[in-house]
């Protein structure tokens, strides 16, 4: 049985040897001539605008826990397509039961005005 899982761990021991190589003779190999302008903060090509530490609208996160919310969403749906029929009606049901609750979290969020921007 675990001979057919040694495939699998030579790959993974030559990722993980290729990896640390590379890390370790760019380390050794490569030029070293830190400026100014090498070691300051890079922003997408714009000038900086403030410090790092400004503070970033709440709103920001809650759109990327949404996100992650309904692309969970996503990830349940497509399993539970493939195996609709042999679920039956017991299966509609609870893939009903999950769309609601997360159609009710939606809704909520929106009435809080969580969704909008000011």
């Amino acid at each position: 049985m675990l001979e057919s899982y040694l495939p699998i761990l030579v790959l993974v021991a030559f990722a993980f040897a290729f990896a640390a190589g590379s890390v370790v003779f760019s380390r050794l190999i490569g030029q070293k001539k830190p400026t100014a302008v090498k070691l300051a903060p890079y922003e997408c090509g714009m000038p900086l605008i403030g410090t790092a530490r400004e503070r970033v609208s709440i709103k920001f996160y809650i759109v990327a826990m949404l996100f992650i919310l309904f692309d969970i969403e996503a990830v349940f749906l497509y399993p539970w397509a493939v195996v609709f029929k042999k679920l039956g009606m017991f299966g509609f049901i609870e893939m009903g039961v999950f769309v609601g609750i997360l159609l009710v979290g939606y809704v909520y969020v929106w009435k809080k005005g969580a969704l909008e921007w000011e």
